[in-house]
């Protein structure tokens, strides 16, 4: 506690807020113990009001939090529960996720209102974070990234190479 006391007067000093970080991964084990001896969206909100109870304690409330976890329900749970708990903002990511992992859960979220931030975690250029994010974003419509592509799938009807056409325009889009 000592330690975070020091870390908050200087956050106070020059007015910068702190994230809260919760990964399912790693709950501490009084947190484990309390919520039947493994991870659950419960107990990452208790974990997180834990900490958010230090802060509020010493009349800190620039904050952040997320709660995170390779678990998708989980994570979505979790950041539903604390949305009720809380009128801090909410950091959005699925940890050791891929695109498609990070878009329901982040989208999901989203589409319910949930969510000030996001991050997408690829194991991959961070360029393909930031290209995933702003598909999401685009997908739930709260913000457009340039050209969207529509095009229907093929059927016994095509009498032209409409995958081909449509991979082509999709690449020249994505310039």
């Amino acid at each position: 506690r000592e330690n975070v006391v020091k870390v908050v007067d200087m956050a106070k000093e020059k007015h910068i807020p702190i994230r809260i970080g919760i990964n399912a991964g790693s709950l501490p084990q009084h947190i484990l113990d309390a919520y039947g001896g493994h991870p659950t969206a419960e107990g990452m909100v208790a974990g997180a009001m834990e900490h958010v109870k230090i802060l509020e304690e010493e009349d800190f409330h620039d904050i952040v939090i997320s709660v995170k976890s390779t678990d998708v329900p989980m994570m979505v749970k979790a950041n539903r529960l604390l949305h009720e708990e809380v009128n801090y903002p909410l950091h959005l990511g699925v940890t050791e996720a891929g695109t498609i992992k990070s878009a329901i859960g982040i989208g999901s979220l989203l589409l319910d209102g949930i969510g000030d931030t996001i991050r997408v975690s690829l194991t991959d250029d961070p360029l393909k974070e930031v290209k995933a994010a702003r598909e999401i974003l685009s997908s739930v419509g709260m913000q457009q990234y340039g050209p969207v592509l529509v095009s229907c799938p093929t059927c016994g009807r095509t009498q032209v190479d409409l995958i081909h056409m449509a991979q082509e325009v999709e690449e020249k889009i994505q310039k």
